[in-house]
Parts: C-alpha cells; sequence; structure tokens
C-alpha cells in the first residue's frame, strides 16, 4: 500500500513540475518572441510524455525546452538532424514531434560510446523514425533535404575535438533545405575571449558562433534571451556544483536563405 501511494504521488508531482515548467515557458516566450503567440499541442504533447524520464524533468526548468522547440520552428513529419544526442533527452522529445512520418538523426562522436552509445541504440531499436550513428564530423555525410539541425550546448566541442568548424557549418548549410534552421544553443563565456575558455571551462564566447555560422552562409534570424543568467559571471566551468544547470546561455535560430 505505501508503495502504491508513492507511486500517486509521484505521478502526481511530475505532472506538477510538467504544468509550471509550460506555464513559465509560455510566459518567457511571449514576452520575448512574440512570433510564437501560440504553442502547437504537438510540442506540449511531446513534454508531457510518460516516456520521459524524471532526471529529464527534474532539467526542464533550466532548459525550457517548449519554448526552446516552439522557437526551433521544429514540427510533425520533419527530418531533423541531432548533433550529440548522447542523454536523449532532445532525442525523445524530437522523436515525439516529428512522428511517424518525420526522421531524426543522431550523430555522436566516437569517444561517446563508452557513456552515451548503448542507451542511443537502445532509444533507436523502439523508435522506427530514429537513427543512429557515430562517426567523426570531419568525415560526416549528412541527409539532405534537412527541416532543422540542433546542437544544443556542443558547439563549443567542435574545436576541442579538432572538427573543422567552417566545413562543418558548410555541410549543414547544404544539407538544410531553403528556410531550413539551424539551431544552437551553448554556454557563454566572457565577451571577447573568443575560444579560449573551451577546454577550461566549456565556454565560447557568442560572438564566435554568430560569425563562423554566418560565415557559412547562414542568417541569424532570431536570438532568444530566455536561457540567460546575468549572475553567472562566466569564470567557473559548466560541470562545477552550482552552476551546471545554471549557466548563462545563448540561443541561436539560423536560417538558410530561401533561394530567390
Amino acid at each position: 500500500m505505501v508503495s502504491s501511494y508513492r507511486i500517486v504521488i509521484y505521478q502526481v508531482i511530475r505532472r506538477a513540475k510538467m504544468i509550471l515548467t509550460f506555464l513559465g515557458s509560455c510566459l518567457a516566450l511571449s514576452i520575448s518572441a512574440s512570433t510564437y503567440a501560440q504553442i502547437p499541442p504537438y510540442i506540449t504533447e511531446a513534454v508531457n510524455s510518460p516516456e520521459r524520464t524524471a532526471e529529464m524533468i527534474v532539467r526542464d526548468e533550466a532548459r525550457q525546452p517548449v519554448a526552446m522547440l516552439g522557437l526551433s520552428s521544429v514540427k510533425p513529419g520533419d527530418k531533423v538532424v541531432e548533433f550529440a544526442g548522447f542523454g536523449n533527452y532532445y532525442t525523445t522529445l524530437l522523436s515525439s514531434i516529428v512522428g511517424p512520418q518525420g526522421e531524426v538523426h543522431m550523430f555522436d562522436l566516437p569517444y561517446t560510446e563508452q557513456f552515451g552509445g548503448e542507451g542511443s541504440r537502445q532509444f533507436e531499436s523502439a523508435h522506427s523514425n530514429t537513427h543512429y550513428n557515430i562517426i567523426d564530423y570531419n568525415e560526416i555525410s549528412l541527409p539532405s533535404d534537412i527541416d532543422v539541425v540542433f546542437n544544443i550546448l556542443y558547439y563549443h566541442d567542435l574545436p576541442l575535438n579538432k572538427i573543422d568548424v567552417l566545413s562543418l557549418n558548410k555541410s549543414i548549410f547544404s544539407a538544410l533545405k531553403p528556410g531550413g534552421v539551424f539551431f544552437i544553443i551553448d554556454h557563454n563565456a566572457e565577451p571577447g575571449s573568443g575560444t579560449r575558455d573551451i577546454e577550461t571551462l566549456h565556454r565560447i564566447d557568442r560572438q564566435v558562433i554568430i560569425d563562423e555560422v554566418v560565415e557559412a552562409g547562414f542568417e541569424l534570424a532570431e536570438e532568444s534571451n530566455l536561457l540567460r543568467n546575468l549572475d553567472d559571471d562566466h569564470t567557473q566551468m559548466v560541470f562545477s556544483p552550482g552552476t551546471r544547470g545554471a549557466t548563462d546561455r545563448s540561443v541561436f535560430k539560423f536560417v538558410k536563405p530561401n533561394k530567390n
């Protein structure tokens, strides 16, 4: 009987957290991105999916998935690429949103096999609309006609892993449909610091991202302040206690221009 009560209490708390996260995201989104006046039901359904674990839900307050997914413009039927999907936080949401007519292509670097490979293979096995790939990004071959590319908290890791960032960005540009979205979130470093802190702090100067992605042909369609944290002084390593999940982050929506 005690066990049953615990299950019921957990379910109530879980649902309450989802509702609070959703309402908070909606408020922030309505203030900062009036373009998204109404959250599509497929996003709220994905965030409320029983498939999402308690560990994922706990991270929602810091990650604001409702607002981020709304800003990205991802929708049912889309073909999506996700870089560094290990842990499957966003993969779970994206697979739900794109549905059976869509596709989610996950690309992880070989070193992630030790902590993310098995989980991602299990996810792929259980979701027919997902495809898991471990590959050196310098040798990557992306699918064509992509709608949205996600790089969440991993752009700073590209130079750290000796990836030719400009070449990769150009490959992403070529693979996206005209009007397609390159959606990036990353930890902010001190303004003007460039790539100085990518190895020691796992942070990157937001201007580096803008300059490099625009150089590949993209236009910056929108930059959101929803994940900014003015109390973060940019001096702490992002995995440090008290800093993890509370970093000052930039959110970029880059777009491949439509052909004239």
